[in-house]
């Protein structure tokens, strides 16, 4: 997706940078900063590598994972999704690999619906959306941080009311079902920019 053009351009610029703390998952890192006010600042980045995020969906149904979030101590509902920790990972290799890891589905189409960053306001992450169709299933193999992951399947208007009555409240999730509404909406047409960055012909029928 391109970015929005303004005539403000940047308005904070990077004074000193340094890496506060890493792991195999994140690194983050604090900028001490100065606003175009004249004001100075720190900030904190955390930069995670690309992510994918899945719209399984067959004969009406569409595919979801239940799993436990140690970050909000709850098990939730939402979207197959994650990334592999590697830089320059293709993002549909990416996405067919999580939907098989996570749900044990091998897809005959992958159509890229668009690129999304996560929660900018202090990660630098971004999340590729992928619709997938023509669903069968396949060994699933999920990693080991997986190991609590529960499969479920839902008709479409289901899993609509659980986003509306906030059953199902993760925010990628929900971005991820606008993007899909409106590329229906749209007739299905080219993505002005797919997750390559190149645009692509989308033709699958749902």
């Amino acid at each position: 997706m391109n970015p929005v053009e303004t005539s403000l351009g940047r308005t904070i610029t990077t004074l000193s940078s340094r890496e506060v703390y890493r792991n195999h998952w994140m690194r983050l890192r604090e900028d001490e900063i100065l606003r175009s006010n004249g004001e100075k600042g720190i900030y904190g980045v955390v930069e995670k590598d690309d992510s994918a995020i899945i719209l399984p969906i067959d004969r009406g149904q569409v595919w979801l994972v239940e799993q436990f979030r140690y970050t909000i101590q709850e098990r939730t509902l939402e979207l197959p999704q994650g990334g592999w920790e590697m830089e320059a990972v293709d993002p549909e290799e990416l996405a067919r690999g999580e939907l098989k890891e996570e749900l044990g589905l091998d897809a005959a189409q992958m159509t890229c619906l668009g690129t999304l960053w996560i929660a900018y306001g202090f990660t630098k992450q971004r999340q590729h959306v992928f619709l997938a169709t023509g669903l069968t299933h396949t060994e699933k193999k999920p990693d080991p941080e997986e190991h609590d992951l529960v499969v479920r399947s839902v008709p479409v208007e289901e899993f609509e009311q659980m986003m509306l009555s906030g059953q199902v409240r993760d925010n990628c999730t929900v971005a991820a079902w606008g993007l899909y509404l409106l590329w229906k909406a749209r007739g299905r047409g080219p993505v002005e920019s797919g997750c390559s960055g190149i645009p692509i012909d989308q033709t699958t029928n749902l």
